[in-house]
């Protein structure tokens, strides 16, 4: 295992985590990676619909990001088997579409700011004793700012006058958490900088996963194979993208703040 590159990725079984997963075991570098998920069953029935993997070894892990327990239970595991990780890939998200209630709002942020922030704070022991340490976080093209206020942006709607708005125009909860993690992206960039880590906020686009809710429903939209986004991942971790290191970077562009 020591030849090979070692990655822990966060929920894995489904998504763009899955297809990040499977992108890399299609790559000619080998890695060793730790697939975390909430749930250990689908994690295993996602790994095992993979086949075989080759010169990849794949160790599956359970992490649940509103339990700080779980999370240092899943860094219990990697480092009594490694002493060191070479790539952390903030992947796991949440998006809570029933309206922008508090209980929604803070799902949508204890997972995607806090749960996040903590399995980086948890990990990054391990990560830091790399030689070519990297640290990914999952964003969204709902977080640029400045598109926000373009009204050209095909993000940007213009619901009907009268309160409340109908059900599907506002996003706030799930964007006002990537902005968030926009953030926390920019922090350890700075935190970082003097232990050599590359950092990068992905914003992979608009793809058709369970995360948006109905996957075809969005291919209707124009939403694209999550596939994409996998290969964006293994992409950036074999340095594809370095020249755009603390940035929010889309596959082909850095996207505006």
């Amino acid at each position: 295992m020591t030849s090979k590159t070692i990655i822990v990725i966060t929920g894995a079984n489904s998504g763009i985590g899955y297809e990040a997963v499977k992108a890399l075991i299609g790559s000619e570098k080998p890695y060793h990676i730790y697939a975390g998920a909430r749930s250990l069953d689908k994690l295993e029935a996602a790994i095992q619909s993979l086949g075989d993997t080759g010169k990849h070894t794949l160790s599956p892990f359970q992490i649940d990001l509103f339990s700080d327990e779980s999370i240092k239970a899943a860094y219990t595991k990697v480092s009594s088997e490694v002493d060191h990780i070479d790539v952390l890939i903030n992947n796991a998200g949440a998006a809570v579409n029933t309206g922008p209630t508090r209980e929604s709002l803070l799902q949508d942020y204890n997972v995607n700011v806090a749960g996040t922030y903590v399995v980086t704070d948890v990990f990054l022991p391990l990560l830091i004793k790399s030689s070519e340490p990297r640290l990914l976080f999952l964003t969204s093209g709902l977080s640029s700012l400045e598109e926000a206020t373009q009204t050209t942006s095909p993000r940007y709607i213009t619901p009907p006058a009268g309160w409340p708005k109908p059900a599907g125009v506002s996003f706030i909860g799930y964007r006002a958490s990537k902005v968030a993690l926009n953030m926390v992206m920019v922090d350890f960039t700075r935190l970082l900088a003097k232990d050599n880590v590359k950092v990068w906020c992905i914003s992979p686009g608009m793809l058709a996963t369970n995360l948006g809710g109905n996957p075809e429903f969005l291919k209707k939209l124009g939403a694209g194979d999550p596939a994409l986004g996998g290969i964006f991942i293994k992409d950036v971790v074999e340095g594809a993208r370095d020249q755009d290191v603390g940035k929010v970077i889309r596959r082909d562009e850095v996207q505006l703040w």
